[in-house]
């Protein structure tokens, strides 16, 4: 076995002394190339390659440090975001996970001669929120990725939509709790004191079960019960007379509480959205143009659907399985007479038939073939909420 030999002592030896970082001053950012020891770094200065590169960076050397400062503050930001997300952290902590890579770029090469430097940097140029306590400077990143502002934003709509139904509720019952407590109270009925002009005259009670109380005998107790008593009378035989009556239409029965609540959260369902819409087994387009124009516009049937957000999906011409966002999908309409599937709304979950298609409306009408609302017709439906079964 040969001493330059891949499983040599000296060769496994070496390999082992080159994984890790090594001494900063032993490192040629220009060349990226880091030595063992002083001998090494003194051999690399001697270099040719060594002074081509000095000689290049000689000729405009801000150029080579605004390209390392970029590249240094955009791997710096992207650990930030990745690994820490919109978290409160201290910025050492940061540099120490940076700085683990081998190939990271020096903080030396960059126009930031300190942590503390770089850091306050990131605070005015508004990329992250600092502030300065007794243990360190803290960071925190700003997220400013349009997708994830508009996410944010749904949210916010999607929760203050909930309070504001919830508000509607809590009004429409404190209204039927009101209308029935005044209702109560009218037909209260009003209790006066038993006064006899007459001692000798005797006072006679008909108590028989479902027998109504006549005009005649009202009016012979009149003078005994009072004019109170004789007007809830007169109305009780009114009530009764209107209600046996044929000729007269029927009033029409006013809605409960319950009923009127029950109308409001199906109404809601009916109306709630949601910021996700991936089903498996529909047919999507893929528009994102980072993949080539291989799969540009090409159709694809989505096979498992991952976090809500993400899908996988296989390609109907040349059956490849890729892996995506939402974002770069979009919904498929077919023709009159095809399935569909519903993927946001009340209706969300339900195949259904495609009725017919409105081009100046961007809308569909379908018919709800599954489910306990099967045979339904819905009208004026978003193209981006049905797409084709597959």
């Amino acid at each position: 076995m040969g001493k330059s030999d891949f499983l040599s002592p000296k060769a496994i030896a070496n390999r082992i002394k080159s994984k890790g970082l090594q001494k900063l001053r032993w490192y040629c950012q220009m060349c990226q190339k880091q030595c063992r020891d002083e001998n090494g770094f003194k051999c690399h200065c001697m270099s040719e390659s060594h002074q081509r590169q000095l000689l290049l960076a000689s000729e405009n050397p801000q150029q080579f440090m605004d390209y390392f400062s970029e590249e240094f503050r955009n791997d710096f930001l992207e650990l930030l975001r990745r690994r820490f997300g919109t978290k409160r952290v201290h910025n050492n902590i940061v540099y120490n996970e940076y700085i683990s890579h081998r190939e990271h770029i020096h903080m030396n090469a960059t126009q930031w001669e300190t942590l503390t430097d770089f850091t306050k940097w990131l605070g005015r140029e508004g990329l992250c929120k600092v502030d300065e306590t007794p243990k360190g400077w803290y960071i925190q990143y700003i997220d400013r990725d349009p997708e994830t502002i508009r996410r944010q934003q749904e949210q916010e709509r999607k929760k203050k939509q909930d309070l504001d139904d919830e508000e509607k509720t809590a009004k429409f019952i404190e209204q039927q709790v009101r209308r029935g407590l005044e209702g109560k109270e009218l037909e209260e009925p009003v209790y006066t004191e038993l006064n006899r002009e007459n001692e000798e005259e005797k006072v006679a009670f008909n108590l028989n079960k479902g027998a109504s109380t006549s005009i005649a005998a009202s009016s012979k107790t009149s003078s005994v019960l009072g004019p109170n008593a004789l007007k809830m009378v007169e109305g009780a035989v009114k009530r009764k007379d209107s209600a046996h009556s044929s000729g007269q239409p029927k009033e029409k029965k006013k809605k409960s509480a319950l009923d009127e609540i029950m109308e409001l959260e199906e109404e809601k369902k009916r109306t709630s959205r949601r910021d996700y819409w991936l089903q498996p087994e529909i047919i999507v387009k893929i528009v994102t143009k980072k993949l080539g124009e291989k799969y540009h516009k090409k159709k694809a049937v989505v096979k498992e659907v991952i976090d809500k957000y993400t899908a996988v999906v296989k390609m109907i011409d040349s059956g490849d399985k890729l892996k995506l966002d939402q974002t770069h999908l979009e919904t498929v309409i077919p023709t009159p007479g095809k399935k569909v599937m519903v993927l946001n709304g009340g209706y969300r979950g339900n195949e259904g038939i495609l009725e017919s298609i409105n081009e100046k409306r961007f809308s569909a009408t379908i018919i709800i073939n599954s489910g306990p609302l099967k045979g339904r017709r819905v009208e004026d439906i978003q193209y981006e909420d049905i797409s084709k079964l597959a």
